[in-house]
């Protein structure tokens, strides 16, 4: 808290000598002020809340809850400053005359629209009313959060009879076991909501009262009317937003969003969700009635539902294509996997990773590497840390300590991680990854190096500074790699033979590829109209949680077997992480990332040379300081092409 109170006040001090400044406003003395003003503040901020998300306690999440509200308040002091705002302006007005570089110029422009964005332009009562809302909201999301980490948390399946665990591996069992010795519970096998325990159950668990009582639990998180609910959080929240765009002068939060998008719009952004919607769903209830045609071959037999999917999907598996993903395991141990990662950039960008201890690192799980271009030159420092935990929130995802910019003259190293949530070793047995899982490492891999191989001046622009529906991109593509065979033949060994994947077990999982696409597009679209439903919400429209989402799944004609992937309650990205209005962004890249790898495939070598050096000088390296389109198709030679996303999906025959 003292190291928060310091860095407000270092800031303040700064805007303070800007605003009385009696010299004309030039970019340095204004803009590139602004811009460094914050130094010590962003320090602790990315220490800090990098803790929340992957390392919190009681201590750091009553700090949460104090400096929310604090930070909230401290954004508005300079966003509705309104002689720092008559500055910017300025200069803004008269940018065609100030002999900026490009790079400049767009942090002009963005710091201009940032203060009109804030509320700059409003008369004193609405930002009264603009300063009151954001600091509500910053206290509801962080409260979204911690209700759902510490419902995630509640939960535990204990099972005393191992005639219930029919149908889970050794290993998975293993695993359970080490679980209840960990809670006190020796001599029995528990189950959790964190992904690694819950996900496997439910595709593998012959009992299916068991697998319905997980995955009802799973489904209802922060559902239960209780200290931990938020039905009302979360109709506050979209209320909150509501009300602020209609101040700023947008009809709705998602037009205010998605104006500084690739999509520009709630109308483009639907566009391609419905277009998507019309072939998957199709696909999706052809698959459930595949499903259904197996459960009525078993003299159980029952109607198929939601916690009977992955289980019967991974039967249908075996039988359509005489493949099981369990048996890739053995291949996929984690070191092995991140091994190849390591591989891969290397082969496309000469990157070198070499295990660093002599450095800060917040729990033991974590480690460090040292990045270095082929060259040898320094890039920057990458921490991983895989293994999921109660002080660490759920799923996968990339964040820095420190981005890249320029000061002085002096480049200025990031400082990269990627966080998961993978099990843990158990006994002397490796953790051993599923290929989704591989395919999750991958994915962040890809955000890293978009962090690590930025080369820009100002932090504002740095790396994943970009729009939402653009960041995914990198880290997309990267998902590309992970099962081509050139790939596999890198990292994927049995962890105690050391045999190189067999290919006929490749070419099994290439044929299975496409399999419950249908499943996997319709729950995904389904949490993005609910996500942009929630955000096309006007000010003033009552919200009943419960009653909305119900209603936006009718509307769709959601089947009952499938959930969205995320529903309200727990619908982190959009009320605590920072996707408002900006969850189809994942569809939205996935255009970019199948058009983009096809320009690989279409050399003849996913590693080709001269398409990943223009990848990374035109994408990776340019972070935010160009229009996205501008930076696509100086890659591309062209604008992207929705085609190859439906053939990866298997999705364009029904289209």
């Amino acid at each position: 808290m003292p190291a928060f109170e310091e860095g407000m006040k270092q800031q303040e001090n700064v805007i303070a000598q800007i605003c009385t400044a009696t010299s004309a406003p030039t970019f340095e003395n204004t803009v590139e002020a602004l811009e460094t003003s914050g130094e010590l503040l962003t320090k602790v901020c990315a220490v800090f809340f990098n803790l929340v998300s992957a390392n919190t306690s009681p201590e750091i999440e009553k700090i949460s809850q104090i400096i929310a509200p604090k930070l909230s308040g401290h954004g508005d002091d300079i966003y509705l400053n309104a002689v720092l705002f008559e500055k910017i302006k300025k200069l803004n007005d008269i940018q065609s005359t100030l002999n900026l570089t490009p790079e400049q110029s767009r942090l002009l422009e963005k710091t201009y629209k940032a203060f009109v964005r804030s509320g700059a332009n409003l008369d004193a009562e609405q930002q009264i009313k603009m300063r009151e809302i954001n600091k509500e909201l910053s206290l509801l999301t962080v409260q979204f959060g911690q209700n759902l980490l510490a419902e995630t948390n509640l939960f535990e399946l204990i099972v005393d009879n191992e005639a219930d665990l029919s149908g889970l591996s050794p290993s998975f069992k293993a695993a359970a076991v080490q679980s209840a010795k960990e809670a006190g519970k020796e001599g029995s096998w528990r189950f959790t909501l964190h992904n690694p325990s819950v996900m496997p159950f439910l595709q593998y668990a012959e009992n299916r009262l068991l697998r319905e009582k997980i995955f009802t639990a799973y489904i209802n998180r922060c559902n239960h009317g209780d200290e931990r609910d938020n039905k009302e959080i979360v109709a506050r929240i979209a209320t909150l937003r509501a009300e602020r765009a209609q101040l700023l002068g947008y009809q709705t939060h998602a037009g205010f969003i998605l104006e500084e998008s690739m999509a520009k719009t709630p109308d483009q952004a639907y566009d391609l969700l419905n277009r998507l919607w019309k072939a998957a769903l199709p696909v999706a209830k052809f698959e459930a009635g595949e499903m259904q045609k197996v459960m009525d071959k078993e003299a159980t037999g029952g109607v198929l539902e939601a916690w009977d999917w992955s289980f019967y999907a991974d039967k249908v598996r075996k039988e359509k294509y005489n493949y099981d993903a369990e048996q890739l395991r053995p291949y996929f141990k984690l070191e092995n996997v991140r091994d190849g990662i390591f591989a891969v950039a290397q082969k496309l960008y000469g990157l070198t990773f070499t295990e660093v201890t002599a450095i800060p690192k917040y729990h033991p799980d974590v480690t460090g590497y040292e990045v270095k271009e082929a060259d040898g030159t320094h890039t920057g420092i990458f921490y991983m840390d895989f293994h999921a935990r109660t002080s660490k929130r759920g799923g996968a995802w990339m964040t820095s300590y420190r981005k890249q910019s320029q000061k002085d003259g002096k480049a200025i190293s990031p400082i990269v991680s990627n966080v998961c949530n993978f099990a843990k070793p158990t006994g002397n047995e490796p953790v051993l990854l599923t290929p989704d899982e591989v395919e999750t490492l991958f994915h962040e891999f890809g955000h890293a190096l978009h962090g690590l191989l930025s080369n820009v001046k100002y932090e504002t622009l740095s790396g994943t500074s970009v729009p939402r529906d653009f960041v995914e991109l990198p880290s997309q593509i990267m998902e590309h790699w992970a099962f081509e065979p050139e790939v596999l033949a890198l990292y994927a060994r049995h962890y105690e033979t050391g045999e190189v994947i067999p290919a006929d077990l490749v070419e099994k999982m290439k044929n299975a590829s496409k399999f419950n696409q249908g499943f996997g597009t319709v729950e995904y679209l389904a949490a993005s109209f609910l996500d942009m439903s929630f955000h096309t919400v006007e000010a003033g429209q009552p919200i009943d949680t419960t009653t909305f989402e119900k209603q936006q799944m009718v509307d769709l004609g959601l089947i009952s077997q499938i959930p969205p992937r995320y529903r309200s309650t727990y619908f982190q990205h959009i009320f605590s992480g920072g996707y408002s209005a900006g969850y189809y962004s994942y569809i939205w890249s996935e255009v970019l990332d199948s058009d983009g790898f096809a320009a690989f495939k279409e050399t003849g070598d996913i590693f080709d040379p001269s398409t990943a050096a223009s990848f990374r000088k035109n994408i990776l390296a340019k972070g935010g300081t160009e229009e996205p389109m501008t930076l696509y198709k100086a890659f591309r030679g062209r604008e992207p092409e929705v085609k190859y996303l439906l053939e990866n999906r298997g999705l364009d025959k029904a289209v």
